[in-house]
């Protein structure tokens, strides 16, 4: 085994070592990949395979690993999304109780709570007009028109 050969396998080790540690430290499945994937290239380099070819083992491996388990991690990890019992009511009819002027904030009334309320509609809402829930963004209800 030349020089070259044992920098390589130090080096695919540091990979291994540095990316694990900052996976560990994340949680956020951003650097498990590059660790892995350095694994296959270390392996390779055991194997006798050229600087060239480990790189190539390193960058193929990675990315094919990204590809496939990536979309699987994120649909199973929880984010730092909160739910609350307020999210039953996105999808739900509101009744305006103040004006929603085009840009500003109204306030609507949905299961006897009265909320603050905005639009992205181009239009106003009056009062005693009907709205849909969109969305919750803090403390205010995003409204929209009824689809009819």
């Amino acid at each position: 085994m030349g020089d070259l050969a044992g920098v390589m396998m130090f080096f695919w080790i540091v990979i291994i070592v540095v990316a694990f540690i900052i996976e560990v430290n994340t949680l956020d499945l951003v650097s498990i990949w590059f660790s892995l994937g350095a694994v296959f290239a270390f392996v390779a380099s055991l194997m006798g395979a050229d600087e060239m070819s480990q790189m190539w083992v390193f960058i193929g491996s990675t990315i094919i690993l990204l590809g496939l388990t990536r979309p699987l991690a994120k649909k199973y990890m929880i984010k730092n999304k909160v739910k609350t019992n307020a999210d039953r009511l996105v999808g739900k009819i509101a009744k305006v109780t103040k004006v929603i002027p085009i840009g500003e904030r109204g306030e609507v009334k949905i299961d006897g709570k009265f909320w603050l309320a905005f639009s992205k509609d181009t239009s106003q809402f009056e009062v005693d007009e009907r709205c849909e829930v969109l969305a919750i963004e803090g403390v205010k209800l995003l409204v929209g028109k009824l689809k009819d």
